[in-house]
């Protein structure tokens, strides 16, 4: 036993933290702005109309970080992507894995909101052009080559050409790669730092959300009336279907061929997946499933790879959110696009999608990205999807989340990296294996040693959780 003075010189457990009131957060700060400015859009349409500038300061504000984030996290995906490759088979096949599925996402998103026309019922009446640019401004192949390669470094930031960004980010990242490994540390972790410092930036902004919200959607509703505030509900059901398709019908068909019931995964980590869908966020399920698919049976080896990269590059979810929201923008502002303009858009967004961050907003600000670099997909159209973005963000986290859980389970396998049968056990009865877990746990923790006076405990022999790169965090 510890000594009785020890006992109470011991401090008090801290105090719980209060809970948060509701008002407080922003997604119901922008669920009451955009009642307010529906109130507004009917009530005074000329003034709401007048509103238009408040929504777009607040876009502006978002564009000035879209540039240096899209660059940092290029660049820091292009070094995580280069260690993968270096972890054997694991690495390899997680990369071809997550490149394939996010394509077939973007694919499924695309495909989806041309056969349900999302976006047609919210024509605006805007000056923002009705086609593609012809003419002078046309896009010639060999124009667009010389669009994208940039003749400044910084030039490429100020001018808002967001290709110009990526293309500098890939050439950086290549550099950084042949960089010896102490310096690649030492730059990787600067880079980290002031990726950080973006987000922290961005985050300060979209406390702004509400009052742009409030803006656009008064406009929205006091230049076209009712059809706009139908189309983005519309587009909410229309994308939550399309996200349970995709799980059910894409995912559900990878399980099933690597042998996995895609319903008992689902049961195994449901108080992870009923956190996110919480949150919106994908990162705040990630220590959860670190522990619960090493416990299950995973390695921690194919864990620790295929789980934080899939942060980065596994973004299923984002994919069919950028694809369909995408659509909705040109369909409501009468830009047909063409089958081959369409395709331009997909290798656009497969590159601008690995910037997506975990953390709740970051699908949007890469989102904002992928309509600056297309150059014709006007970017008032942000601002509007701005309004129902907490809706969909709930789907856009879960299906991200659990289509990486499904790619550990999937390439662990593939790679002998798994406990077979000690998984399939587990997955014929997971509330039963998540209980005798649990029990396992309290047991080791009540047989601990007591540790000395001074607090210090031996040192842990035991091998290490997976450390989450950079990468993790978008």
């Amino acid at each position: 036993m510890r000594p009785t003075e020890d006992v109470l010189a011991a401090e008090p457990p801290p105090a719980a933290a209060p809970r948060k009131r509701w008002y407080r957060g922003v997604g119901a700060q922008v669920a009451i702005a955009m009642a307010m400015g529906v109130i507004v859009g009917f009530a005074f349409p000329d003034f709401a109309v007048d509103l238009k500038i408040v929504g777009d300061l607040f876009l502006s504000l978002v564009k000035a970080g879209v540039a240096p984030l899209v660059f940092l996290t290029v660049v820091m995906g292009i070094a995580s992507a280069g260690d993968l490759k270096k972890a054997s088979r694991i690495g390899l096949l997680a990369l071809v894995y997550f490149e394939v599925v996010s394509t077939i996402a973007l694919l499924l998103g695309l495909v989806a909101a041309n056969l349900l026309s999302v976006g047609q019922g919210a024509r605006t009446d805007t000056s923002a052009p009705t086609d593609m640019p012809k003419g002078e401004g046309e896009h010639r192949f060999t124009a667009f080559l010389k669009d994208i390669v940039p003749d400044n470094f910084i030039g490429a930031f100020s001018s808002g050409q967001l290709l110009q960004v990526v293309v500098l980010a890939i050439l950086f990242g290549a550099g950084l790669m042949m960089l010896k490994p102490h310096l690649q540390t030492q730059v990787n972790k600067g880079l980290e730092v002031i990726s950080e410092t973006f987000f922290a930036f961005v985050n300060v902004i979209m406390k702004l959300a509400p009052i742009g919200a409030f803006g656009a959607i008064a406009y929205s509703v006091g230049a076209n009336g009712t059809g706009m505030l139908l189309a983005l509900a519309e587009l909410v059901l229309q994308y939550w279907v399309v996200v349970a398709l995709f799980i059910v019908g894409i995912l559900g068909l990878v399980c099933f061929l690597a042998g996995f019931n895609i319903l008992r995964i689902l049961q195994y980590v449901r108080v992870e997946m009923t956190l996110v869908l919480g949150t919106a966020s994908s990162e705040a399920a990630l220590p959860g499933l670190l522990k619960k698919l090493t416990r299950i049976g995973c390695s921690k080896q194919s864990v620790g790879l295929v789980v934080p990269t899939g942060y980065a590059f596994n973004l299923d979810g984002t994919s069919i959110y950028m694809a369909i929201c995408s659509m909705f923008v040109a369909n409501a502002y009468g830009i047909d696009m063409s089958i081959g303009q369409q395709a331009g858009l997909m290798l656009i967004m497969l590159l601008t999608s690995k910037g997506a961050a975990t953390v709740s907003g970051g699908t949007f600000v890469v989102f904002a990205s992928t309509v600056t670099a297309t150059g014709y997909l006007p970017v008032e159209g942000m601002a509007v999807l701005f309004g129902v973005y907490r809706l969909m963000s709930m789907a856009t986290a879960f299906c991200n989340t659990f289509g990486n859980v499904v790619a550990t389970f999937v390439i662990a396998k593939w790679c002998k990296e798994m406990d077979t049968d000690k998984v399939n056990s587990a997955l014929a009865d997971p509330k039963a294996f998540l209980a005798r877990t649990e029990d396992e746990t309290n047991e080791l923790v009540a047989h601990e040693p007591v540790p000395p006076a001074d607090g210090a405990f031996p040192e842990d022999t035991n091998t290490p959780a997976p450390s989450l790169t950079s990468s993790t965090k978008k």
